[in-house]
This record gives structure tokens, C-alpha cells and sequence, in this order.
């Protein structure tokens, strides 16, 4: 099963009941899958693939649109079901949190199972969780029993449960620096910390040397930040066929005005305002320009938003036609504040 469609791609009930669900196959069009499940990652398909694509490589997977209200209802869901047994928590995306549960009496597998039924009984989902001493390790090995696991890390397990999985596992080992461990030979976390610290920076710099070194031995001294600003707010779509800014202006500029409205209630709904707005336009050349402009008074509302990133747009030369349209906030401030407001440091008590 995969998440993808549009709504035509709705499960149909038939008249006795039954439902018919789409099929992958079926698809046409540009999108980029949301998520898979496990059955069809094992057939090659993840996340952010291109739909069609996909339907190569499991073309008898059902296919279910997306529905973007559904899921922030979920996730706010999920987070206060966490935060019942354990206040202190991290937001770090719509399925996944951390939680501090240092202060919790109950062992280790008793807090896991307790986060798994609080979690169970408000959204009717199983989840898998994971504890370790810090951060770092409590993401890894959250992953290690998924779906519906329980996982308890210890400093002392490192050697024989972490140091064998991949390089790339760990956060902050994206793509070029793992291309470059393994053209050193390096492809586990334990063949990093084999490797000397003067070494590694000699390698990757002074700062992801060290970095590199304490990661792979399990060091991790990042606090559970349970209040953090957003940098901005976008919103964007990717178009089923390219369109020209001339011979498709109708559908632009409603594509436009909707992303803009999207963007306005977003900041309304998060109690924000807006002094920088912007744009991005993706070509049929796959070329990607961004414009924005620095507004004298914030603004949240859809219509001052709209004609800011219409200035933007008045910079751009659309003589080729648009695959990608986007709208951005950035600058954001508090709906109140004033400008010598200055930004508070939350801390925590250790």
C-alpha cells in the first residue's frame, strides 16, 4: 500500500458494501509518493519517489490519496499521548518524537510499554519505541524493531548492536559523506570508531572529524529541546503537466492564490507573521529559481502575501514553461510581538 493519489484515487463503495481500492498501476501523473508500508518498501518503494516510478516496481500496490488534515489531527494526537507519561518532549516531525523519561520511576520496558498503550488507545496505531542514553542513539535504535517495537540500548550493547550497522544509519551521515567514508573503506559505525580521532579530522575537517569520532562511540550531549521557533513556512505543488505562464494563466494564477491562502492560514493557525516572502519555480528543464522580497511590516494575511510574492514573480523571466510552483514565509515573528521583542532561550533544569 502507498500514499500518493489524489482524491478520484478515494477507496469506492459498492452497493453491497465492498470497497475497490486504486491500483499503483493505474496512476498517471507527476506526484512523488508520501509513504509506503513495509510491503512495499521490500518491492524498492520509499518515500519521495516519483508515483510512477513506483508503479514500476509494485504495480498491485493499493493506492490511497493523500490527506494532510487527517494526519496533523494524528499527530497532534499522538504527541499528547506522549506527553501523559512523559511531559518533556521533543516535536521532530508529524510521526516522531523524543521524550526525556529520566525522571520516570518505572524501568526502562515498563515506560516503552506505557508510551505504546497511551499511543495505542488515542489513535487506535501501534508505533515502535526506543531507549538509550541520549538522542542518538534512542533514534537508532528506534528503528531497529519497526513496526510495533520495543528496543532498550545500553552504553555497554554499542559494541555488539551498534557498531555493526552502516555509517549512513546514523543522522548527520547524508549521502556525500558516507560516499566518502566508503571510498575509505569505512561502510560501519564501528569502522569509524576504529578509526583515530586525528585521523578523521585530517579527512573531514576539525569540527565533523570530532563530530564523527564521538558519534560512532555513542556520545551525544544534546538536550531534549521541548520549545523551538520555526524558520519559515511554505507551501508548493508539482503541476500534472507543465504550465505556461501565458497559455495556462488561469490555472497558474489559481494554483497561486490557493498556495498563497495555504501559507496565510498556516501562519494564522501558528499565531506568526511574515516580513520576507518568497517563490520558487521549478522549470520543464528542471531549472529552479527562488526570488523573494523583504517587506516593511509583517503581514499574515493571503491577499498582502499574494501581491508580495507577485513582485517576486514579476522578477523571473517565464518564458519556459512550470512544473513547480511555491510559495515561502520566512522572517517570521510572534503575531504581537514587537520588534525589540527579542527571542526568548528556553533552558532546561539538569
Amino acid at each position: 500500500m502507498v500514499v500518493a493519489g489524489r482524491r478520484s484515487d478515494a477507496p469506492r463503495t459498492n452497493a453491497d458494501g465492498t470497497r475497490e481500492f486504486a491500483r499503483l498501476r493505474d496512476y498517471a501523473g507527476r506526484g512523488v509518493l508520501t509513504t509506503a508500508t513495509y510491503e512495499a518498501r521490500a518491492l524498492g518503494v520509499h518515500s519521495g519517489m516519483p508515483t510512477m516510478q513506483a508503479a514500476r516496481l509494485a504495480p498491485d500496490a493499493i493506492l490511497l490519496p493523500v490527506n494532510f488534515d487527517l494526519y496533523r489531527t494524528y499527530s497532534r494526537l499522538f504527541k499528547d499521548a506522549i506527553r501523559s507519561v512523559s511531559p518533556t518532549i521533543e516535536d521532530v516531525g508529524i510521526d516522531e518524537v523524543y521524550a526525556d523519561v529520566s525522571l520516570l520511576n518505572d524501568e526502562s520496558e515498563q515506560i516503552a510499554r506505557n508510551l505504546k498503550s497511551a499511543v495505542f488507545e488515542a489513535t487506535n496505531l501501534t508505533c515502535s519505541v526506543g531507549i538509550a542514553p541520549n538522542k542518538l542513539l534512542a533514534k537508532l535504535c528506534s528503528d531497529m524493531q519497526k513496526p510495533d517495537g520495543i528496543t532498550i540500548l545500553r552504553l555497554e550493547d554499542l559494541q555488539a548492536r551498534i557498531w555493526p550497522m552502516a555509517a549512513r544509519k546514523i543522522n548527520g551521515i547524508g549521502p556525500k559523506a558516507n560516499a566518502r567514508l566508503t571510498s575509505l573503506g569505512i561502510t560501519t559505525i564501528g569502522e569509524i570508531a576504529a578509526c583515530s580521532e586525528q585521523w578523521l579530522i585530517e579527512q573531514f575537517g576539525r569540527s565533523y572529524g570530532s563530530w564523527l569520532r564521538r558519534v560512532s562511540h555513542g556520545l551525544d550531549d544534546r538536550p531534549v529541546v521541548t520549545h523551538s521557533e520555526p524558520v519559515s513556512m511554505s507551501r508548493e505543488t508539482t503541476f500534472e503537466q507543465d504550465l505556461h505562464a501565458v497559455r495556462h494563466r488561469q490555472e497558474l494564477g489559481a494554483a497561486f492564490t490557493r498556495l498563497c491562502e495555504q501559507v496565510a492560514l498556516d501562519l494564522q493557525r501558528k499565531g506568526y507573521l511574515a516580513r520576507r516572502i518568497g517563490i520558487k519555480l521549478r522549470f520543464n528543464d528542471f531549472q529552479t529559481v527562488t526570488r523573494d522580497v523583504t517587506l516593511p511590516e509583517p503581514v499574515a494575511d493571503a491577499k498582502a502575501l499574494r501581491h508580495a510574492a507577485t513582485q517576486c514573480l514579476k522578477r523571473v523571466d517565464l518564458v519556459k514553461s512550470i512544473r513547480l510552483l511555491g510559495v515561502k514565509a520566512g522572517g517570521l515573528q510572534r503575531a504581537g510581538a514587537t520588534e525589540s521583542d527579542a527571542p526568548a532561550q528556553f533552558t532546561l533544569d539538569f
